[in-house]
Formats: structure tokens, sequence, C-alpha cells
């Protein structure tokens, strides 16, 4: 049963959706759930919370400040540590639901969200697992590759002149989150045409909030981005990462160092076949192969924390 939600964080009011399981009695275990780069809550999430919703779970999936129906002044802007503070609001939100497991609650996220979920479990104790999906770990080297050296050097002169407006008072400038067509003729955050038909089929369809832009402040935030050193931070709580093989936008090297670096003896690192970072979106049979895999994982993983 699904119902709508809402908290404060830092004085915004979030927006979220907590789906209960159907026919489970009993506190039930949680998975908190945000997305990545300009997502509202209903941009896949409800399709991975499916697979969760069958082994007994309950969801919680939100918008970040700034998105969907959530407040914030700033739309469309992304600062990862907000967002991360969101997740840690989310956490204590969660705290208060009664038939909820709080020592079964757990965070999970997908592409820029799954770097933010790790960072998030290195600086609370409160989840007791991590799911991370895609994720971006380091925005620097992420958009170096995406955007090839030329165009990486333009964008780091759009962000340079996006500072130097803001310091002479003036408003933040804004641009697409990718390209309609070519990406060679307008700078964007994620130079994919397909990315940007996968998000407008998922907004003809799903999330009509979700919008495709965004400031040119959150690139910049992107470029100070970088998931390792808090990766080493995660001592006991069980992680699992999940790759796209074929993943053409994440980096699986990037994401794969950033997986060695948890402490943790208790994770696991899967790599599935037959996917993309899109088609994670955009193929309801893939969104299905990564939500078992998930799923599967997370049944086992709290099996043992019931013991």
């Amino acid at each position: 049963m699904a119902e709508q939600v809402e908290f404060k964080s830092n004085g915004n009011t979030l927006k979220g959706i907590l789906v209960r399981p159907e026919g489970v009695t009993g506190d039930v275990p949680l998975v908190i759930m945000a997305g990545g780069w300009c997502y509202t809550k209903e941009v896949v999430m409800p399709h991975y919370a499916k697979s969760f919703h069958a082994i007994g779970c309950a969801t919680l999936y939100f918008d970040y400040r700034n998105f969907g129906e959530s407040e914030g002044d700033r739309r469309q802007h992304l600062n990862p540590w907000e967002q991360i503070e969101d997740y840690r609001n989310a956490i204590s939100f969660a705290q208060t639901l009664k038939g909820i497991d709080h020592k079964r609650t757990g965070i999970w996220g997908i592409s820029y969200a799954g770097g933010h979920v790790i960072i998030t479990a290195a600086l609370d104790s409160r989840p007791a697992f991590v799911i991370s999906t895609v994720p971006v770990v380091d925005g620097f080297q992420t958009m170096r590759r995406t955007h090839g050296e030329r165009r990486f050097a333009e964008l780091q002169k759009l962000i340079a002149d996006d500072r130097q407006a803001r310091f002479e008072g003036k408003p933040g400038g804004n641009m697409p989150m990718s390209p309609k067509e070519d990406p060679t003729k307008e700078l964007s955050s994620w130079p994919f045409p397909h990315v940007y038909a996968g998000f407008m089929g998922i907004k003809a369809k799903e999330a009509p909030l979700h919008e495709h832009w965004n400031t040119i402040e959150s690139t910049e935030w992107l470029l100070s981005y970088v998931v390792k050193p808090y990766a080493q931070r995660i001592v006991e709580t069980p992680v699992m990462v999940a790759l796209a093989r074929a993943d053409n936008i994440t980096s699986a090297d990037l994401e794969v160092e950033m997986f060695n670096a948890i402490a943790s003896p208790d994770k696991k690192l899967v790599s599935v076949g037959g996917i993309d970072h899109m088609s994670l979106y955009t193929n309801v049979d893939h969104l299905a192969k990564m939500g078992k895999v998930q799923a599967e994982w997370l049944e086992e993983t709290l099996a043992r924390l019931d013991h």
C-alpha cells in the first residue's frame, strides 16, 4: 500500500512515497531510496522497489530538496552534500515510523546516489545495509572521460565564468543535463543524446516533474566529488555494489577501485551482463534483472541480521 509522506531536511519539506509490502505482519525491513542526476522519485525507483516488496521489505523513495514535489529555493540545483543530508534526514524520519524494523533499515542509491549511499554509510552508523547501483564515484575523472579533453577544458571555462558571475552578484547559469542531439553543439553535464531520449521517455510516461537541466554550479560540485576516501571508513555495514557490464557512462575501473577500498569484509561486488547504464532506466527486463540480484543479496543479508 502506497502512502504519501513528508519530512523536514534543513528547513525544507521533502515529499516521498512509503510503500509497505502486502500480506506481511509485524515490523518489516525498510529500504530508503533516492535517485541520481535530476531525478524525481518517480524515475525508476518504483520499479526497483517492487523487487524489495517481493521479499517482504517496505520502501521509502523521496525527492531531494530542489526537485520534484519537494521544497527548495534553487530548483534543479544538485549539491551532493545537501542530498546526502537529505538521505540522513530520511533515515531520521524512518526512525519515527511504526511497523518498521529500525534495526533492519538501510539505503539504496543509483548513479550519483550510488555514491551518496556509500558516503552516507561512512558518516552515519544507522543504515543496516547499503546497496549502490552503477555509482558515480569520482566526478572529475568521470567528467574528463565522458567529455574528452577538449570539451572538458570548455566545461571548466564555463564553470569558471559562472563562478566569476556569481562572485559579481549575478545569478548563476543553467545548462542541459544532456543534449537532445549533437553533444558538440552545446555543453551539457552528461554529453549523451541517448540519456536525453531515455529520460524524455520516462518523463512522458511516469515522471512528469522531471526537468532535464541543472545549474552550472551543480556540475562544479560534481568535479569535487570523490567517494573512495569515505568507502574506507565503512567497517561493519554490509554493502553491495552492483555494476552494469556494458556501462559506458560511469567507469568500471573507478567503481571497482572504490569497492576495494571498503573496509568491511561483509561486501559484495556484482557485474550484471547484458545491460548498460541507461537500460537500467528504460528496459523493464533489465530493471527486473538488476532488482532480482539486489533483492536476493538483501534477503540473505537481512536473514543474517536477524541472528
